[in-house]
């Protein structure tokens, strides 16, 4: 009884699984029917990431109401093949939470997904791969290619960040500061100054007075300029003045006298020393601005009231009379102020000349301690040779550990010789000894940006701004790995280069990155010339295409290998001329 009642319920699993299966093969066998939109068609890299936009159009009637499909795009490439996330898409009457197809109508399935980007990807094809399920019974279609990848030029950004050499900051008229000052200076003004004082109401030139050591030290002073030929004896100059506490006609006849005496003594003095000089005089008959200055210095009592009197009169008689007003006070001006006004300023000016380059060179080998910071740093950048001024900073470091400009320009070299973990620790050093130096921020970013670590680098510019173009520059290599292109554009745009080009090229400029790629001046530079490649080929001009390719292969004959494998040549790998370049 048992073995009869078990035939009917065998039979009938045996129909509903041919039923199923038969449902499922008709799909396998219609899969030419299903429609998909890969955007874009052909798979490009940006910011390191391939990105992948599916439309999947299920057919009317297609869809098995009892069925689960899954389709899981795959990248396949030489050395290997790399699997996307899967995408689910159900019959109406499959109880899941899949994307619902309805049989009658058909329906689309939309999908996004990203993978990282490898090199192996550069030539590959994007292919979906379908198994479609119904209970336990399950069938694999077989593999649809649906579009091509992977379009890299994105990736061909210099990952080269500028660094910036450090140097001495000087006040500017702004009242700011400007980083590309260095102290250094060949010719350095100088001058030295003496007073000699007077009697109130007097002309004469007192012993007392010729004999101070700022007197005798101002005559030593410029004998020495005018023998010294490191020195440069500008001018000699007399300026002499009279108090303001006198009538103004008193004044001017006594600072006129003054300014005979003064000058005597001085062309006297200069010709014993051997110094034939024209002397510049002149004489103030009431010395306003000094006893302005000194009454800024002082503790006087009511000195701020004197100050505002000086300030609300012109009428030098009207000034005088005010001040004596106050006659408390007057007293102190009297006996603490006047006093110095009853003088002859003379003044000595020179140029102080420096060591010529061919001797700062020599010495920054020989005895570099005998340099000051500024003219060893600046000896440093006399040598052509990057290990020749990497001696020098090094050098730098060990005279004058204290000055960050030493470390700083050590790890700047060691950039442009492309060791940017050796300079790292020079940075860091630096930036112990000023860390609110925005060129040592900007050194520190370029660091961070060619070890990978972009948002890092980024902060780090962030906190250089100001620093000098450079750092506009690797916020353009920021930008480029961003896949923010127009926004590179803007950073590069004082540069006209290999990363300024791409920049433009990736903002759809071609004609602009060709502008770029020809008024950058490196001889044998490969990449320019496969750059103008791409853009040959992007453009159909042949000419351009061959003629630069041919140029960078013949520089750079890997890039050969590269060229068959770049999709911004695929119309052309069959081309009889192109296989010519590249093989």
């Amino acid at each position: 009884m048992n073995s009869i009642s078990f035939k009917p319920v065998l039979l009938v699993l045996m129909v509903v699984v041919m039923a199923s299966c038969s449902g499922l093969k008709k799909m396998q066998k219609n899969a030419d029917q299903i429609q998909f939109k890969v955007n874009p068609e052909v798979l490009e890299s940006h910011a390191g990431n391939v990105s992948v936009e599916i439309d999947t159009r299920y057919p009317a009637k297609y869809f098995s109401k009892k069925a689960t499909v899954v389709a899981t795009p795959v990248l396949k490439y030489a050395d290997g093949s790399t699997k996307l996330n899967p995408a689910s898409a159900q019959g109406e009457k499959v109880k899941a939470n899949n994307r619902v197809i309805n049989y009658e109508s058909g329906g689309t399935v939309a999908y996004k997904d990203n993978v990282d980007y490898d090199a192996a990807m550069s030539l590959s094809e994007l292919y979906m791969q379908i198994t479609a399920s119904e209970g336990k019974k399950s069938i694999d279609f077989e593999p649809i290619k649906i579009a091509d990848g992977v379009l890299a030029t994105s990736e061909l950004v210099a990952n080269y960040p500028k660094a910036i050499i450090g140097v001495q900051r000087e006040e500017n008229t702004t009242g700011k500061y400007d980083p590309n000052i260095d102290a250094f200076q060949r010719v350095v003004p100088d001058e030295m100054m003496a007073d000699i004082h007077y009697l109130i109401n007097n002309a004469k030139v007192r012993n007392e007075q010729t004999d101070k050591d700022d007197v005798v030290g101002l005559q030593d002073y410029t004998k020495k300029a005018n023998e010294d030929e490191n020195m440069d004896l500008k001018r000699v100059e007399v300026s002499a003045y009279a108090s303001p506490d006198g009538s103004i006609d008193l004044n001017t006849e006594l600072a006129a006298k003054r300014k005979e005496t003064s000058t005597a003594f001085l062309a006297e003095k200069l010709k014993e020393a051997g110094v034939d000089i024209e002397l510049k005089t002149k004489y103030t008959p009431e010395d306003w601005d000094g006893f302005k200055e000194l009454m800024e210095q002082s503790n006087i009592q009511d000195k701020e009231l004197i100050l505002r009197v000086l300030s609300m009169y012109n009428d030098p008689e009207v000034r005088e009379r005010e001040i004596r007003n106050l006659s408390e006070t007057f007293e102190g001006v009297k006996e603490e102020i006047l006093p110095q006004l009853r003088r002859a300023k003379m003044t000595t000016s020179v140029d102080l000349i420096g060591k010529t380059d061919e001797e700062l060179m020599k010495l920054a080998k020989s005895d570099p301690s005998s340099l000051n910071p500024a003219e060893l740093l600046y000896a440093a950048t006399l040598f052509d040779g990057l290990d020749d001024q990497l001696e020098v900073y090094n050098a730098a470091i060990k005279i004058y550990p204290e000055d960050w400009r030493g470390h700083n320009n050590a790890g700047f070299v060691l950039t442009k010789q492309g060791k940017y973990d050796d300079a790292a620790p020079l940075f860091e050093k630096a930036e112990t000894l000023k860390n609110d130096e925005p060129i040592i921020k900007n050194n520190l970013g370029a660091v961070e940006l060619k070890s990978g670590d972009v948002k890092e680098a980024e902060a780090l510019f962030g906190a250089a701004a100001g620093a000098g173009n450079e750092v506009n520059y690797n916020l353009g290599i920021v930008s480029m790995k961003e896949a923010e292109y127009d926004k590179a554009t803007k950073y590069f745009a004082k540069y006209d280069d290999i990363n300024s080009a791409l920049a433009q090229m990736m903002a759809g400029n071609n004609n602009a990155a060709l502008q770029d790629l020809e008024a950058f001046d490196m001889p044998n530079c490969y990449m320019k010339e496969y750059l103008k490649a791409v853009i040959g080929a992007r453009t159909a001009k042949e000419n351009l295409l061959f003629e630069s390719l041919e140029k960078a292969v013949e520089i750079n004959p890997e890039l050969k290998a590269k060229a068959k494998t770049d999709m911004e040549f695929a119309r052309y790998f069959e081309n009889p001329k192109f296989k010519e370049i590249t093989n």
